[in-house]
């Protein structure tokens, strides 16, 4: 049992360990396996490199409307928080822990905080509805911006299934019909949209944490 009290990197391992013990023996193997298979693969060849500008896409709101990165952005430093989905719950701890921790920090900093998912716009309103968050929440459509970025995480057929055993089928989330998701990722820009910091997450169970983010948008004073 968590509290409100307890770091991200403890509600994340409690999220992991009650998952052990309600899910199916199978599922949780299943899952088991793809950390496993994520863990030993590491971060992905081609990432983007720090120094590198952020490409200006097609976003779109959690209210369906198309808007454009850089305009999101406005000529600020920003924090981008690539997650899975609102279905996801270690992306639902990250999304609040980030709310509480990390919000005031970047508010105090002039940054912006945004986070971002390949799902539909209701997708983006219910994790801000349900995290209760202050920050904007954006669609990456097709994975495009991900994508650019390198960060886009490989389908593990047998996980897939896992999913659908437990009811959940990724493509009827995903904006694009797909099954592709991103590496939980942290991507700090400065005040140009240039890449400043990049923490891949390989393992979805696991997530920047908040004093490392607040050091790298300090870093770039």
């Amino acid at each position: 049992m968590t509290t409100s009290q307890d770091s991200m990197t403890q509600q994340l391992t409690a999220t992991l360990e009650g998952s052990l013990t309600q899910l199916p023996a199978e599922v949780s193997a299943a899952f088991a396996a793809d950390r496993d298979d994520l863990d030993s693969a590491g971060a992905p060849a081609g990432v983007a490199a720090v120094g590198t500008a952020v490409a200006d896409v097609d976003l779109v709101t959690a209210q369906g409307d198309t808007t454009r990165l850089h305009s999101e952005l406005g000529g600020r430093p920003a924090v981008l928080v690539f997650y899975r989905g609102a279905w996801c719950p270690y992306c639902n701890v990250a999304l609040g822990a980030y709310q509480r921790e990390l919000v005031p920090a970047l508010t105090e900093r002039g940054a912006t905080l945004i986070a971002i998912s390949p799902q539909k716009p209701d997708g983006s309103l219910s994790a801000q509805e349900s995290n209760e968050l202050t920050f904007t929440v954006l669609s990456d459509p097709g994975n495009t911006l991900a994508g650019n970025l390198g960060i886009i995480a490989p389908n593990n057929p047998d996980a897939i299934a896992a999913q659908k055993q437990l009811g959940l089928d990724v493509t009827e989330h995903n904006a694009d019909g797909t099954a592709d998701l991103p590496f939980p990722t942290v991507v700090v820009l400065d005040a140009a949209g240039t890449i400043s910091f990049i923490d891949v997450h390989p393992n979805y169970t696991t997530r920047t944490e908040t004093a490392d983010i607040i050091a790298a948008v300090d870093a770039l004073s």
